[in-house]
């Protein structure tokens, strides 16, 4: 792991997006693997590949389907059905959790695996493979490929169910909003990071729909820089995490959107915590900033966690 590298991999992912874009333009990567609104589809995966698939299966289940998400880990897996299909998610197709629970589900049922290296492990042990397309990742960080597993989750919704929004703009709304908020760091970087670097541990909350942008900025943070970081659910952290306002000097970034801000921030305005928001108005946040395209759920969505690796990048690279 090299925090100038994985800074360079940040750089690329308006390119390698639109590159996304550009491919999904020619063809839908699930044409032709055998899935149905009928399936039932098990995502398997570890860290922020089950973020994303957290996401996805909870945005299937929302049109009907029977789609779930579990931890390649977990030893108690939904029963395996005749429609069942297993989607193994590793960006880099060696995770040894999921190429164990893979070779256990072997011929149990259809798995696909979705991995950033055709010969991977894990592709050579699935029935078929969806590539991320997202490069090799030359910093050790799992950054392109998190947000590359989240456009093709959102390739398989298109596939399977109509939408009101073509998934290609979309994806290119989502690059250029990672150009914006490059360009622009000088604009917000210096005060979001004076605010959550200014205490021991830093905190994210997102809306349930999107909570793995609040997952995965945490993740930032505790894998390249080592700090205390936690995500949590808007609404959930009326129930998980308020206590710790009480008790320490709370910094806490909002990824708005959630109808539960406001009862978050009654607890944070009595205990004088520091909060900012990002994408949205959340009222009395210290600091606000939006990006063009924030007010389309699935483009947050693709795009949250940039703040987060960026400011990660930096601290890693300035650590003493």
């Amino acid at each position: 792991m090299d925090p100038h590298l994985f800074l360079k991999d940040l750089e690329r992912k308006p390119d390698l997006l639109n590159q996304l874009a550009d491919f999904l333009l020619l063809k839908n990567p699930w044409s032709g693997l055998g899935i149905n609104p009928q399936s039932q589809l098990i995502f398997i995966g570890m860290g922020s590949s089950h973020y994303a698939s957290s996401i996805i299966a909870m945005r299937l289940r929302s049109n009907g389907m029977n789609a779930v998400a579990e931890l390649a880990s977990n030893s108690i897996l939904p029963k395996i059905t005749d429609s069942t299909v297993i989607i193994a998610v590793s960006a880099s197709g060696g995770s040894i959790e999921t190429l164990t629970a893979v070779r256990f589900l072997k011929g149990k049922a259809r798995i696909i695996a979705l991995s950033n290296y055709p010969d991977s492990e894990i592709a050579k042990a699935s029935d078929a493979t969806v590539l991320l397309k997202a490069e090799a990742e030359v910093g050790g960080v799992a950054c392109r490929s998190f947000a590359h597993t989240l456009a093709i989750h959102l390739a398989l919704e298109t596939f399977l169910f109509p939408k009101n929004y073509i998934l290609t703009d979309i994806i290119k709304l989502a690059a250029d909003a990672h150009t914006f908020i490059f360009n622009n760091r000088n604009s917000w970087q210096p005060k979001i990071q004076e605010i959550l670097a200014g205490a021991p541990a830093s905190y994210f909350v997102a809306p349930a729909e999107r909570f793995s942008s609040a997952q995965q900025s945490a993740l930032m943070l505790r894998e390249g820089p080592r700090r205390a970081s936690v995500g949590c659910e808007t609404g959930d952290w009326s129930h998980v995490d308020v206590y710790l306002t009480k008790v320490q000097d709370y910094r806490l970034l909002i990824f708005a959107g959630s109808a539960w801000e406001p009862h978050l921030m009654k607890w944070c305005a009595e205990r004088k915590s520091r909060v900012i928001a990002i994408g949205g108005e959340v009222e009395g946040a210290e600091f606000t900033f939006r990006y063009p395209g924030d007010e389309t759920p699935e483009v947050a969505l693709l795009v949250e966690s940039f703040f987060a690796e960026l400011i990660a990048a930096d601290l890693w690279i300035n650590q003493k």
